[in-house]
């Protein structure tokens, strides 16, 4: 009897023990798991932000290294945890409420649920895969950069919704081939310095060199710089050049260099460089061949004039005679500020590879935008600080950008009046309660967030005031945000420039946009955040508009100058009819934008 009594208590014992730890991993598990997913910390105070952007720095990269295999322990100090844990039950409630969640929380929570719970092998390694594919956009960008030399390359995805919007596996590979041609013949490699030396020999004359290259040159603000760029770049690629840009100091640290091992910056050395008035141009080019059809006169260097200013009504870029002049010319000088895309659409030469590329053809600038514009080092600390601090938080966001193109002769009330009317007639900011002072506090209450990007201050200060006077009719806070107001565009100016820079990619994190027409500016937001923006009408004077806005037809920039007249010089009408894939511009009757074909 004592042998089977002391048996017992043995027995007891040991599963007491075994129960004890098993209620310990119940209750110890969710907290775990609620610490790790934390990201976004609401702040309170100076202190708290501190704390909240060390916490959310420390969780980001334990994930990452978790991700890349680099760490197996996780260890939370426990007032820390207390912190992340009041931030998860937020987090949690807004899921519950099937409100928005920001996508540094949503990809962190992702990654934090595969690593805490236990979840199959399978799961874990398709949710792997589907963070690296938004991390290189579903294939966009190319592996093997290195992250210290541009962070917003790999960061960018934890701020955006993935894209719905997938590349096609042509434009893909097209953009392999294009790098591998940019790191054989781009600056600095052989092949470069002895094209150089050949141009500059040959004169006049056709060098018939291997490489083949695109020189972009500025002129106008970024917006349409950056819209030129794009649409330089696609012309590069359907006519294997390699493309090279000519940044002056008012772009410097912009953008992060987007070839891999190469750089797409114009070198100082650059024998043509300040000679451009001196080469022959496209224009006499066309001319000369009318004359005598003879392909000797085609040079080897040649200047492209594509800007809005050049008013010839006879231009015949999109015909394939004159891509098969241009295509012999090895070195193509480009000046545009135009969004010149439509063109190469209609070029029937290059029409089975760009519908290859593009399966609906309003991604066009989508795609090659977020390929090409990351934010450097120095414009991504101003992007992430500013979200962190305004946008993080927000259940949704609107972006709203005031371009004024006659300040001297536009009352601000005027434009105010047309912002007013635009959204609250089509319900994206709400009205004010007329009846009540006092808004009722909610588990539910929503944060709606406004990004106004504008030259003046009048506009955001008149928004802010007139929300914190009064309460919403549908209990939403507002806040009103305005990140500079510098009140003039200033030209060959690198700082204006790098907030310009801040405010479009800003802008382009939106959840709903309105822009004012004609902006090129709202133009690049609209297209790198895939969105259809609401197009407020361009006022000059004293003039008023109703309806105050037009929603948009597509994300893609409008071309404002195409060609009017086909290749055998009749008038082009009805241009709906001839390319199911374009339509008239919204903001402005005589440009033309790219659609879907099913629009």
């Amino acid at each position: 009897m004592e042998v089977i009594m002391k048996k017992m208590e043995t027995n007891f014992r040991r599963y007491s023990t075994e129960i004890f730890w098993i209620f310990f991993l119940i209750v110890l598990s969710p907290a775990l798991i609620a610490t790790v997913m934390y990201q976004n910390t609401t702040f309170e105070g100076s202190g708290q932000m501190a704390t909240g952007k060390v916490l959310g720095e420390r969780v980001q990269n334990t994930t990452e290294e978790y991700l890349e295999g680099r760490d197996n322990n996780i260890t939370i100090p426990e007032a820390e945890s207390e912190v992340l844990g009041r931030e998860t039950q937020n987090l949690t409630a807004k899921e519950a409420r099937g409100q928005s969640i920001t996508a540094p929380d949503i990809g962190l929570k992702n990654a934090s649920f595969a690593r805490l719970t236990n979840v199959s092998n399978t799961s874990y390694a398709n949710e792997h895969n589907r963070i690296h594919s938004d991390k290189l956009l579903d294939g966009l960008v190319a592996s093997g950069f290195e992250k210290v030399s541009c962070i917003s390359r790999f960061d960018s995805y934890l701020y955006r919704k993935a894209s719905p919007h997938k590349p096609s596996q042509y434009l893909i590979s097209k953009l392999r081939n294009y790098e591998d041609l940019h790191r054989k013949c781009g600056v600095h490699t052989k092949a470069y310095k002895r094209t150089m030396v050949k141009l500059v020999r040959s004169k006049n004359h056709n060098a018939g060199t291997v490489c083949k290259y695109l020189v972009w040159t500025p002129v106008n603000g970024l917006g349409n710089r950056m819209i030129s760029m794009a649409a330089a770049f696609l012309y590069a690629l359907v006519t294997d050049r390699v493309l090279l840009v000519e940044f002056q100091s008012d772009m410097v640290d912009l953008f992060c260099e987007p070839f891999p091992n190469s750089t797409w910056i114009l070198p100082k050395d650059f024998p043509f460089r300040n000679k451009y008035a001196h080469i022959e141009t496209y224009q006499n080019m066309l001319k000369k061949d009318k004359g005598n059809g003879s392909k000797e006169i085609v040079p080897s260097v040649m200047h492209l004039n594509m800007q809005h200013t050049f008013n010839d009504p006879k231009k015949l870029f999109h015909c394939n005679h004159s891509q098969d002049l241009l295509q012999q010319v090895s070195l193509l000088i480009l000046q545009s500020d135009q969004y010149f895309v439509p063109s190469l659409f209609m070029t029937p030469s290059f029409n089975p590879e760009l519908n290859k590329m593009f399966l609906k053809k309003d991604t066009v600038f989508h795609h090659l935008g977020r390929y090409l514009f990351h934010p450097s080092n120095e414009a991504w600390g101003l992007i992430s600080r500013f979200y962190q601090t305004y946008l993080a938080n927000a259940d949704e966001r609107i972006g709203l950008q005031i371009r004024v193109f006659r300040p001297d002769h536009t009352p601000h009330q005027r434009v105010m009046e047309l912002l007013l009317s635009c959204t609250l007639k089509n319900k994206l900011l709400p009205e004010l309660d007329k009846q009540n002072f006092i808004t009722s506090i909610s588990k539910n209450q929503t944060l709606k967030v406004v990004l106004l990007a504008s030259l003046y201050r009048v506009y955001g200060d008149n928004l802010r005031t007139m929300y914190l006077s009064e309460p919403t009719v549908t209990g939403e806070m507002i806040g009103v945000c305005q990140p500079s107001h510098e009140e003039h565009q200033k030209f060959h100016d690198n700082r204006h420039n790098m907030m310009a820079w801040t405010e479009i990619y800003l802008l382009s994190m939106s959840d709903t946009l309105v822009t004012t027409s004609l902006s090129t500016f709202g133009y690049v937001a609209q297209g790198l955040g895939g969105l259809k923006p609401w197009l407020l009408y361009r006022i000059v004077g004293n003039e008023t508009h109703n309806p105050a806005c037009e929603r948009d037809i597509s994300m893609e920039p409008c071309f404002h100058i195409p060609p009017k007249y086909n290749c055998e010089g009749k008038a082009m009408e009805h241009l709906g009819l001839l390319y199911p894939h374009m339509r008239k511009c919204v903001d402005y009757s005589s440009g033309i934008k790219l659609i879907n074909d099913s629009n």
